[in-house]
């Protein structure tokens, strides 16, 4: 008989059986609305363009919550999930920044990029 990992809990407090990992469900869904609809916005170059001359003014076209505010801002990849972010719509967000999408993975998990680049992808580590 193996060992069972501990529950977590789902957004509408249900528990499930995959530790660590928000489920994108239905109260998710409804939770990340406004986060998800400006990332979304931003397949528009000129949305990506106001988006990047003044990202506080951006967002304030929607009404995220304070919470999802902040993490967009601080680009907390791990934390816009947990707010309810769907990745395909967050990732819209990244793509105006400078780092590859292996690096929101290691974030999202908790990891350092190298580290996650070694251990989840089998990638070899670069010396020096």
């Amino acid at each position: 008989m193996s060992a069972s990992k501990p529950d977590t809990l789902a957004s509408d407090g249900a528990k499930t059986p995959i530790p660590d990992t928000p489920l994108f469900d239905r109260a998710g869904s409804h939770r990340g609305y406004e986060m998800n609809k400006m990332a979304m916005s931003l397949v528009s170059a000129a949305n990506r363009e106001a988006f990047a001359a003044d990202e506080e003014a951006y967002l304030d076209r929607y009404k995220l919550s304070p919470e999802q505010r902040a993490a967009v801002l601080a680009r907390d990849w791990q934390e816009m999930v947990r707010l309810g972010g769907n990745i395909f719509y967050i990732l819209k967000i990244s793509a105006l920044d400078p780092m590859p999408v292996t690096a929101i993975g290691a974030a999202q998990v908790g990891m350092e990029h190298e580290d996650f680049l070694v251990e989840r992808l089998g990638k070899e580590r670069k010396n020096g």
